[in-house]
């Protein structure tokens, strides 16, 4: 990698990574409110907290999920607090006063707890001052990563970091969330590159420029989301470390070569195939480093080449739903 992007590249790459931002993000304000049956909050509670080292809680940590009772809500401050959640079982949110939550202006999940019920829940998550339903089988963390903490994370935009170095059981989640996002941003510029490459005249000016440009920012992009992965996971940032992490970047750089030689051999295609490659590329820097923190070890080249091959096709498919619409009708 070191060769192909240039000792100047590289070192302008890390120049660039804001550690001071990752850090501060990292630490930033929440709070989820829970409320309902006792015994449910009680073991929400212990789940999302589990897994701090030496299971010591800090204080920080614990701030963050705060129990009321209905329907008195807490004086919370509307800046810091997230969602709020209701847990009952069968039954129990039909004679709840879950309107009463409204006035905190935030998303309320209303959890119901039924082991006989299959898991079930909204496509998308309540808007704030609204409620919807979820319900789960358990409150273990293979049960509520379904919908019910995607759904949450998806509700703490710019303060996911943070919710995931406070609460473990939520890290996997926030991981992923932040490798979409970067895998979203990856597609974007190189897009914006391969059309550039394409149009005559601009093309010959710029393309070159565009090529190589594109490839330190998609590297760039890959580097911050590993820094961001790192922070969700309780790691400070640490810019020496990336040296280590390094080898997960190197994959995904070499499947942005390939693309640019496709780019150039079939015009067309090539600017989705261009895209396609970096949104997957980058899917498998982020999910290979959560690999790392979930396992204690890299995935090996098999498992990499499997999760490269379930993402390309989803990218390659929106690729070309974005290119069909810049055609000339």
């Amino acid at each position: 990698m070191a060769s192909a992007l240039g000792a100047r590249d590289l070192f302008r790459l890390f120049r660039g990574l804001d550690v001071g931002k990752v850090n501060a993000g990292s630490r930033k304000p929440f709070r989820f409110l829970l409320c309902g049956d006792p015994a449910l909050v009680a073991e929400l509670r212990a789940l999302l907290l589990h897994g701090h080292p030496d299971d010591v809680v800090p204080l920080d940590a614990a701030a963050c999920l705060e129990a009321f009772a209905i329907p008195t809500p807490p004086a919370a401050d509307p800046r810091e607090t997230r969602v709020a959640m209701f847990l009952g079982r069968r039954g129990d949110l039909a004679s709840a006063n879950v309107a009463s939550l409204r006035s905190l202006g935030v998303p309320i999940f209303a959890i119901t707890v039924d082991p006989e019920a299959l898991p079930s829940g909204p496509p998308a998550p309540p808007a704030a001052g609204t409620w919807a339903e979820y319900v789960v089988p358990s409150l273990e963390r293979d049960a509520l990563r379904g919908r019910v903490f995607p759904h949450i994370v998806t509700r703490c935009k710019n303060v996911e970091i943070a919710v995931g170095r406070r609460l473990p059981a939520m890290r996997e989640t926030v991981a992923a969330q932040l490798t979409r996002d970067a895998a979203n941003t990856a597609l974007k510029v190189a897009l914006a590159s391969a059309v550039v490459d394409h149009i005559p005249v601009v093309g010959i000016v710029l393309g070159a420029f565009a090529s190589a440009g594109d490839m330190v920012a998609i590297t760039g992009i890959q580097m911050m989301l590993l820094l961001h992965i790192e922070a969700t996971y309780g790691r400070d940032p640490d810019v020496q470390r990336m040296w280590q992490l390094l080898p997960v970047i190197g994959g995904g750089f070499g499947w942005r070569t390939i693309a640019r030689e496709l780019a150039g051999f079939v015009p067309v295609a090539g600017i989705a195939i261009k895209g396609a490659i970096a949104y997957a590329g980058t899917i498998v820097v982020g999910e290979g480093v959560t690999f790392l923190h979930e396992h204690g070890r890299h995935m090996n080249k098999a498992q990499a080449a499997q999760l490269y091959a379930r993402t390309k096709d989803d990218a390659m498919t929106f690729a070309r739903q974005l290119i069909g619409k810049l055609k000339p009708r």
